[in-house]
């Protein structure tokens, strides 16, 4: 949920961010959402939370990628709970199928619209070859679905038995522009994920994919809106939550 409690950190690695489907997640990225509460709760203690500095953060970042800007709802507290096992299946898999994700958002209350759209944030950011090493070394053949000099290239960039800590950029060809260059990609078998493939395979989700990849305001229109719902996901309130004197630590 939109709590912060990926913020936490704990000596003995068992926090939501230790959890291997977080492990993609920037640390420099932490760093500056700690950076920012600290220059907060200087100027006005007490008032902003971590989760709604996350918020600002994600549009900020998307905005100055060269991507579209929204209204972000403010006024969440952050959680008062930080597990690495609640994130089991909480969040989408590189190998997950459409139909399993569609599952998943929609018990948050998104639709395969909003699925789409915002799966189009793997327009930027890196993942480890550990999460597709999959898709090139499983029972030794290539996954078909990926574009053969595209395999080459995650090959050399990931041999087998590489330290899973490399990662690559998750767009190819724009990979620090949030644009809708993610979906074309799809089309040319260049999705990273065998979960961004899918996207374009299924029948449900392709035409979302099709209309993004030829319509760019299109798609940042649905993300805008996406964003906006999954913001409202998991939001505590009264009892449930605090506002963090420290990101990384509960009060």
């Amino acid at each position: 949920g939109c709590d912060a409690s990926v913020m936490i950190a704990s000596s003995s690695n068992d926090a939501e961010k230790d959890a291997p489907d977080n492990q993609s997640l920037a640390g420099d990225g932490f760093d500056t959402v700690v950076r920012a509460k600290a220059a907060v709760e200087k100027a006005c203690p007490g008032v902003v939370s971590c989760a709604d500095i996350l918020a600002l953060a994600a549009r900020d970042v998307v905005s100055m990628s060269s991507g579209p800007s929204w209204t972000v709802e403010l006024g969440r507290l952050d959680g008062l709970v930080s597990k690495a096992g609640d994130v089991t299946g909480r969040l989408p898999g590189p190998d997950m199928q459409p139909d399993a994700i569609t599952v998943l958002f929609d018990g948050n209350g998104l639709a395969v619209h909003d699925m789409v759209a915002l799966s189009g944030a793997h327009t930027v950011g890196f993942s480890h070859c550990a999460r597709f090493a999959g898709r090139l070394y499983r029972r030794g053949a290539v996954d078909p679905s990926l574009s053969p000099s595209y395999a080459r290239q995650l090959m050399a960039a990931c041999p087998p038995d590489v330290d899973p800590t490399i990662a690559v950029d998750m767009d190819p060809v724009t990979p620090t522009v949030f644009d809708n260059k993610y979906y074309a990609n799809l089309a040319a078998g260049l999705g990273l994920f065998a979960s961004d493939q899918a996207l374009h395979d299924g029948a449900a989700s392709r035409p979302a994919v099709q209309g993004f990849a030829g319509n760019q305001t299109l798609f940042f229109e649905a993300f805008k809106e996406a964003m906006v719902k999954l913001g409202r996901v998991g939001v505590k309130s009264g009892g449930d939550g605090e506002i963090r004197r420290d990101c990384t630590a509960f009060n």
